[in-house]
């Protein structure tokens, strides 16, 4: 048995770009061993307690439980174990499964940006006990999670425990080293053994129409890197975001809250002899009533169905009364003596051909005006690789060329998350660095990753038939209502003990795996007879691809609810429940129950 095939049966698992045993510390939340998932959810993720706020959570989209009615709500669940034993609690629980290893090797490995990607790495190498330094180009580490998550989103404080966990391993860190200006990349490569290039894409991209270089035309990205680094950034009252991604909601979002921003710098600026303290300048700041734009307008290409925005940030920005317009394209953008006034719509008939191509096709008779303050672009972000030219190999996407492997055209040297793919998400960030980690250990060593080693283990006993879990409604992540949103506070909140643990009981436990002794069946059907679901089947067996003149026994997973009743039923007990140990499971937790 092997970690693809597991891969493959536990979907939840499977769309983990980290491969976080989700289902495992679900149900051990639903038992209440909260501190074998936290080490569950941390083990294969350094940012485990930022993913619980702000992962785009593909093992939702990807969960069993969805087939029946609504997928569990794992991103929150991580973040009630996360808030028990996590860095934000000042808990040290994390080193129980992220302990340096005692070997020290000589060899040098320099990494370019301190981002998810790259501080990623620098974990997996510190823990593999090579030296590794880390070169950002700003004064702070958390790349795209400090500098584009809004602080409303991602408590800076939690992030910045969990940045420093990893500098705590004995990561060497050079602040303010721009690649290109404070150091060339001849010089990295002959400081170190090898080189991760891993910083974010930080360019904001523009549209090339009429009126784009007005005042007033701002790159999302950019507007948000200046509003978290507490630059001022005037919008005015009247806000239109053009872009339907999940920059565009921040973007949006933190237009609303841009006054709040401001309240914050002023105190943290205010002089040591103002009457009120610093700390109670910074609590008034963060509970003063928002008083952002007045007015921001989200204007999309894509229909309100075909948004790429996730679900939840769409809900957001639509309780915090951000005005939609659907298919609608920038035309061109009004200005009056070289500052915006406006910007002309025109109407989109679609947004991508037969093939499912990005083409969009525009009614040039259908034109509308809106009045703005400030345009702010949120249509894509681009790397800078001019401190590359000349080195290593590009894509023709603009990004650095890497092969399967992440390696780029120069021996010894990788790049990954935004710089060798573009814009993308966080989770996928912190893949791309664990990834590469596991590529530079094994070019120093010849070791390659192998799958944990574990067995199928039947379990005695797998009674939930007599429960309801089946038919329990999720229950909806709990925010701050909307006219209580004050200040920076983050607007999600967590699960209580008792939310958790109904949440988390809703789970099928899919890394449960019936198991058919084919010596065994008699072919009777009373398991297919049970089954509540019709799930179970025999078949022709030429049907799904075996030989003539037999039978076979299918069973539809997807929407298997794992209540057990088939086992129970089977007279020649043929068929079993176990469960595959030592995949993504901490040794020392024992594992979920069942």
């Amino acid at each position: 048995m092997t970690l693809q095939f597991y891969d493959e049966n536990i979907p939840c698992l499977a769309a983990c770009p980290v491969h976080t045993n989700a289902g495992a510390y679900v149900a051990a939340i639903a038992d209440g061993d909260d501190l074998g998932a936290y080490l569950t959810a941390r083990m294969p993720n350094p940012f485990a307690s930022v993913c619980g706020r702000v992962c785009a959570a593909p093992c939702e989209d990807a969960c069993r439980r969805g087939e029946i009615d609504q997928p569990i709500a794992i991103r929150a669940l991580k973040r009630f174990v996360t808030e028990k034993y996590g860095v934000e609690g000042g808990s040290e629980d994390w080193r129980k499964v992220a302990a340096p290893k005692p070997v020290d090797r000589r060899q040098s490995v320099g990494i370019v940006g301190g981002g998810p990607s790259g501080m990623a790495a620098a974990h997996d190498l510190r823990l593999q006990g090579y030296q590794v330094t880390v070169y950002e180009a700003t004064g702070q580490l958390g790349g795209m999670m400090k500098l584009g998550i809004p602080e409303y989103r991602l408590n800076r404080e939690l992030l910045t425990a969990e940045l420093n966990a990893i500098v705590d391993l004995g990561v060497e860190v050079h602040l303010n080293t721009k690649l290109g200006e404070d150091i060339s990349f001849p010089e990295l490569r002959a400081r170190h053994d090898a080189l991760f290039l891993a910083h974010g894409a930080s360019l904001g991209r523009g549209l090339d129409i009429e009126g784009h270089q007005a005042d007033g035309v701002l790159k999302a990205i950019e507007f948000l890197i200046n509003v978290n680094q507490g630059f001022e950034v005037e919008v005015g009252d009247r806000v239109i975001v053009i872009g339907g991604g999940d920059v565009a909601m921040d973007a949006a979002r933190t237009a609303l809250r841009r006054e709040d921003y401001d309240a914050v710098r002023e105190a943290q600026s205010a002089p040591a002899d103002e009457d009120r303290s610093l700390v109670e300048a910074l609590d008034a700041a963060r509970s003063a009533a928002r008083t952002g734009a007045a007015e921001v307008t989200v204007i999309s290409l894509e229909s309100e169905a075909e948004m790429p925005a996730s679900p939840f940030e769409l809900e957001e920005a639509q309780a915090e009364d951000i005005r939609f317009v659907h298919s609608r394209g920038p035309a061109r953008i009004i200005a009056e003596n070289g500052a915006v006034v406006g910007l002309e719509t025109i109407g989109v008939l679609s947004v991508f051909d037969e093939n499912g191509r990005f083409s969009p096709q525009f009614d040039p008779d259908d034109l509308q005006v809106f009045e703005a303050d400030t345009v702010i672009l949120a249509v894509g972000q681009a790397v800078d690789v001019s401190a590359l030219a000349g080195t290593v190999e590009l894509s023709p996407r603009g990004t650095i060329g890497v092969d399967e492997a992440l390696a780029t055209s120069l021996d010894g040297v990788w790049a990954g998350g935004d710089a060798a793919h573009g814009p993308r998400t966080l989770i996928l960030a912190i893949a791309d660095g664990r990834k590469v980690a596991a590529a530079i250990h094994e070019y120093f060593t010849g070791e390659t990753p192998h799958d944990q080693k574990g067995q199928l283990v039947e379990l005695e006993q797998f009674h939930r038939f007599d429960d309801t879990y089946d038919r329990w409604d999720r229950l909806d992540v709990p925010v701050v209502a909307t006219d209580r949103r004050v200040g920076l506070a983050e607007v999600e909140l967590g699960f209580t003990e008792q939310q958790a643990r109904c949440e988390a009981a809703r789970c099928l436990r899919c890394f449960a795996n019936i198991e058919l002794d084919v010596n065994k069946c008699v072919l009777c059907a009373l398991c297919s007879d049970v089954c509540p679901l019709d799930l179970i089947a025999l078949v022709p067996a030429e049907e799904v691809g075996g030989a003539a003149g037999y039978t076979a026994l299918t069973l539809d997973e997807r929407a298997c609810i794992r209540c057990g009743l088939c086992i129970e039923r089977c007279p020649p007990r043929a068929l079993s429940m176990a469960v595959w140990t030592g995949v993504g499971v901490p040794a020392l937790t024992g594992g979920p129950s069942i």
